[in-house]
């Protein structure tokens, strides 16, 4: 958001909390719309008014997250479902809202999934599977769109240490500390938002397919190295 806003992109932000929507928008000077985008009626809405601003040219698709770490044989099917819901059918519902003026007019759409995306760890499968399934739709898409003008781009992120990722995943602020404990600089949000954007400003007739990031100190989903 901030670096597309610095590079003089106008920006619309979506997300389920106004208030942080506000200082989000008294930062940047971007727009906002406050909608949670699990609910079709919501992401139709919330389309309208943006596309009543203007033609889109690039739709990032960042909604997300994982809930627990339950191995298979104790999975939580409440906790899957959610998992769905909020990395797959977003993904989709937010892509077809804009597919139709972004096909008409050419431009990019970025799928923000996660190296669980290509590969899974005990305890992962609710997440992993979700994330499986969301890289799917650019997968697809891409085949489906040959030869029309649109880009379609995946950023698969490994350990990035965010606020809220693994506090909303395992539920307490120790619990989630420990998950980058000894780990010598692990991602930030900004590194990705810092990809995301060189994918965008590529020329026209580049595709980053996908692109996996990962901190130095981590070599797969399960393999650390830690101080």
């Amino acid at each position: 958001m901030r670096r597309l806003r610095a590079q003089g992109w106008a920006v619309t932000a979506v997300a389920r909390r106004i208030m942080r929507l506000k200082t989000l928008a008294e930062e940047t000077g971007c727009t906002y719309y406050a909608a949670d985008l699990t609910d079709g009626e919501q992401v139709a809405a919330m389309a309208a008014d943006t596309l009543a601003l203007g033609p889109v040219d690039a739709v990032v698709n960042n909604a997300g997250g994982a809930l627990g770490v339950d191995p298979v044989a104790e999975a939580d099917v409440e906790h899957w479902t959610q998992m769905y819901d909020r990395n797959v059918v977003t993904a989709l519902q937010v892509t077809d809202a804009f597919l139709p003026g972004i096909r008409e007019h050419g431009g990019d759409l970025v799928f923000v999934t996660s190296t669980a995306a290509h590969g899974t760890y005990p305890g992962g499968a609710g997440y992993a599977a979700a994330k499986h399934a969301e890289r799917m739709i650019p997968l697809t898409l891409r085949q489906e769109l040959v030869g029309e003008p649109v880009r379609i781009i995946e950023i698969a992120p490994g350990m990035v240490h965010t606020p809220e990722f693994s506090l909303n995943r395992l539920g307490s602020e120790a619990a989630a500390e420990k998950v980058y404990e000894g780990v010598a600089e692990p991602l930030v949000a900004d590194d990705i938002a810092d990809a995301i954007v060189w994918a965008l400003s590529r020329p026209s007739h580049v595709n980053i397919d996908s692109m996996v990031i990962r901190p130095r100190a981590q070599a797969t989903n399960t393999l650390v190295a830690r101080q």
